[in-house]
């Protein structure tokens, strides 16, 4: 392996996020070399801080800069080893720094900060410096299927109300007292139907599509799937389900990249059988859709069935949106009175697709959305953590004060823990009263307006 920079090419056309990233030869020895992992640090943020066109995205950029502007000479190799795990520690895995990178491939320099994190990370893991706790989170479908099972337990366990339970919840597994945690639900309102035979009885002229039903929808927010099929079945096309599993985001935020190609393997050979029987797979959650199109592709280059699942997944705005430009939508929407304040996370924006969300959204008629493109502090399982939670709401505070002052009725967000990232962040500026206004997908928003989803 190269030393000095990024690896190859992986994408091979799957690639969502413009210009095609370097695929990650995270199986090579020297990938975790410590050496390595060391001159690719500096090299990369040499290159930052004689840029800095990304030092208000989020929390690491402030503090490489300080970093290098605190060094003798300002020269990142006089600044310690040890002091670059404050930047990797704050970083949430967003992806927003790739899209705006001037160096990014094929730029000579080919600079990939989030690869690079991950990359960190992956060698901290190995020299057994992430907390076993900590590595816990990442196994979503265990702790979920045991969340469901134990859910009124769980659930009340691990309310904010519950002090107690917070209290030993923070003591042993680092998740900070007064974070938010999605409740679990008793069983799924959308059963996953795996291996699908052909379905010969449906019209072959026919969408038909497998909602690729991800786990914070399978164990914590069934109406998300719900309203999508409701919206689609609308529209005449065939829905089905699938959940082979984690899409493997979380054991990627963590450095486990085995676990996450483990899961990303087992989600790939389902969703292909779905792609073979002639199905669109969408996914419903951002960072799900971006797992899937932008890294597999990096981190399983040369896999076809992965490409081919890069190529055949939308996320779900962006298929509603495609079903309108390419077939009309059918009749039926009605106005929703008092507007929508729509938050667009970042694993939308960094797919480079633009504010799918907010085009789906004005197909209402006579509604008024004000978009809202700014960070939730949230990432994923980072922004619970006791050691991340207040940079979190420290970065999402902007976005926060912007639902306040929006006067909209409805607030959306595609990501549902940015959205109550971002409720919370209201709850403290409001001094502890909780908003009046509550989250919802923006496809919850379209099936409201179809007069097929739930409350408002």
């Amino acid at each position: 392996m190269d030393q000095d920079g990024p690896q190859g090419h992986g994408c091979e056309g799957g690639c969502a996020s413009g210009a095609c990233r370097p695929a990650v030869a995270w199986r090579d020895p020297a990938y975790l070399d410590e050496g390595s992992v060391d001159a690719e640090m500096r090299r990369v943020f040499e290159v930052c801080g004689e840029c800095r066109i990304c030092e208000g995205l989020c929390e690491s950029f402030p503090r490489l800069f300080n970093l290098l502007d605190s060094a003798p000479g300002h020269d990142v190799r006089n600044v310690s080893a040890d002091a670059f795990k404050g930047v990797v520690d704050a970083c949430t895995l967003c992806d927003m720094c790739y899209p705006v990178c001037p160096y990014r491939p094929p730029h000579d320099y080919a600079v990939d900060f989030p690869s690079l994190m991950v990359r960190y990370r992956a060698l901290e893991k190995k020299q057994g410096k992430i907390g076993f706790a900590e590595m816990q989170l990442g196994n979503v479908d265990r702790n979920g299927s045991l969340g469901r099972a134990l859910a009124p337990l769980v659930n009340w366990a691990t309310r904010r109300e519950n002090r107690l339970g917070r209290a030993v919840l923070e003591k042993l597994g680092g998740v900070h007292r007064d974070a938010w945690l999605p409740a679990y639900e008793a069983r799924s309102r959308a059963p996953a139907t795996s291996n699908p035979k052909p379905h010969t009885a449906v019209d072959t002229d026919r969408r038909k599509v497998v909602i690729y039903h991800n786990c914070l929808v399978e164990y914590n927010k069934a109406s998300i799937g719900e309203a999508a099929a409701a919206v689609l079945k609308r529209n005449g096309i065939d829905v089905a389900f699938a959940y082979p599993g984690c899409c493997g985001m979380p054991s990627m935020e963590r450095g486990d990249i085995e676990a996450a190609c483990r899961q990303a393997e087992a989600v790939t050979r389902d969703l292909t059988r779905w792609i073979d029987d002639g199905y669109d797979v969408v996914s419903l959650i951002p960072s799900c859709t971006f797992m899937l199109k932008s890294l597999y592709p990096m981190y399983l280059p040369g896999d076809e069935g992965v490409t081919r699942l890069a190529g055949n997944v939308f996320d779900i705005c962006e298929y509603v949106v495609a079903l309108a430009t390419e077939d009309g939508l059918a009749e039926g929407l009605k106005p929703l009175d008092g507007g929508v304040a729509l938050h667009v996370p970042c694993h939308a924006r960094s797919q480079e697709m633009g504010p799918q969300a907010a085009l789906m959204l004005r197909m209402i008629p006579q509604i008024d959305v004000l978009v809202l493109e700014r960070c939730s502090g949230h990432g994923g399982t980072w922004g619970v953590m006791q050691s991340n939670f207040e940079i979190g709401l420290k970065v999402g505070a902007p976005v926060a004060r912007m639902v306040e002052t929006s006067g909209r009725r409805y607030f959306a967000s595609e990501c549902p823990l940015a959205g109550e990232q971002i409720l919370q962040s209201m709850e403290i500026q409001r001094g502890g009263t909780k908003p009046q206004v509550r989250n919802h997908h923006p496809i919850e928003i379209l099936a409201m307006s179809y007069g097929i989803g739930g409350p408002s």
